[in-house]
C-alpha cells in the first residue's frame, strides 16, 4: 500500500539542515528515497560497512561528501553513531551543506 505524505523535504533543505525522527518502518527512508532520490548522498548506518568506517574514522563523511558532490547528505539512523554529530556539526559551518538525519527508536 502506498500512503501519501505531505512532508516537502526539498522545500525544507532548501533553508536548513534538520532531523527527521519517527517510530521504526514508518516510511522516513521511503520518503526520502521517494522526494531526494539521486539529489542527495543518502549514508546508511544499517549498512554495516558505512557504520563500521565511519565509526573507526567520523572525518571520513568529508570525504565521502567531497566525492559525491552533493549539496544534501541525508544520514539514516544516525542514532546508532551519536559521535557523527560532531563531525556534521563541523561540516555544517565549514562546507555550508544541508543535512536530514533521520533517527528511530
Amino acid at each position: 500500500m502506498n500512503i501519501t505524505r505531505i512532508l516537502p523535504l526539498h522545500s525544507l533543505l532548501s533553508s536548513k539542515s534538520f532531523f527527521l525522527f519517527g517510530a521504526r518502518s514508518t516510511g522516513k527512508t521511503s520518503l526520502i528515497k521517494e522526494q531526494l532520490g539521486s539529489d542527495c548522498l543518502l549514508i546508511d548506518l544499517l549498512d554495516n560497512r558505512s557504520f563500521f568506517r565511519l565509526s573507526q574514522e567520523p572525518t571520513y563523511l568529508e570525504a565521502m561528501i567531497r566525492e559525491s558532490g552533493k549539496s544534501v547528505v541525508v544520514i539514516d539512523e544516525v542514532q546508532k553513531l551519536p559521535n557523527l554529530l560532531d563531525e556534521v556539526h563541523r561540516l555544517l559551518e565549514t562546507l555550508k551543506i544541508k543535512f536530514l538525519l533521520t533517527g528511530s527508536s
